[in-house]
């Protein structure tokens, strides 16, 4: 599938669009946190580097080569780049990737700790009884990406170990619902554990 020029500056918007709606339902904090989109079996939009959300414009965001990394234009890919390349290459009928800092998942992804997906509902949309928890790698190292994707291979969601969480989906709108189902599921996961501490 080739994408025109107008059908990337489409998604170049929805990016954007994205990454300022991840800020305001907390998904996100100031700069931290990403997300893109597939456009077609080589190529991904995503947000750029270090960047407020709330001062974003579409142009800003960057069209990238999944398999060699090239980007187009001045600004930076996130510097989650290869993390979102390794996920499209793992699960090729994935069309967005988002990756998160939100407060339930990150607590759990402090602990380094799996969550047990409690609720039916939410094991449905996160596809997975479980959600892995991928070990402790430094950010933008090699092992963070390859644990990470393999962690995302059975299921919608993965948590990467004191670092947030990733979330998957085969549309924009699905991967974002996959993101407040996982923060649901984290709450309840505690909850069920507060007896234990």
């Amino acid at each position: 599938m080739n994408l025109n020029k107008m059908d990337i500056e489409a998604v170049k918007k929805q990016v954007c669009d994205a990454g300022k709606l991840l800020l305001k339902e907390g998904l996100v904090a100031r700069t931290w946190g990403n997300v893109s989109i597939k456009v077609n079996d080589t190529q991904m939009v995503i947000t750029p580097s270090g960047r407020d959300y709330n001062e974003l414009t579409p142009s800003e965001m960057v069209l990238v080569n999944i398999y060699t990394l090239k980007y187009e234009g001045n600004l930076k890919p996130s510097s989650e780049l290869k993390l979102h390349c390794q996920v499209y290459k793992t699960r090729p009928h994935i069309k967005s990737v988002i990756h998160t800092h939100q407060m339930y998942a990150s607590i759990v992804a402090a602990a380094q700790k799996d969550v047990e997906v409690i609720d039916p509902q939410h094991q449905q949309i996160l596809g997975s009884k479980v959600i892995k928890a991928a070990p402790y790698a430094l950010p933008n190292s090699k092992k963070i990406t390859v644990e990470t994707a393999a962690s995302i291979e059975q299921s919608n969601a993965a948590l990467m170990s004191n670092h947030g969480a990733v979330c998957i989906g085969t549309s924009l709108e699905k991967t974002f619902e996959v993101a407040r189902t996982l923060e649901k599921a984290c709450e309840l996961f505690i909850d069920s554990k507060k007896h234990q501490l």
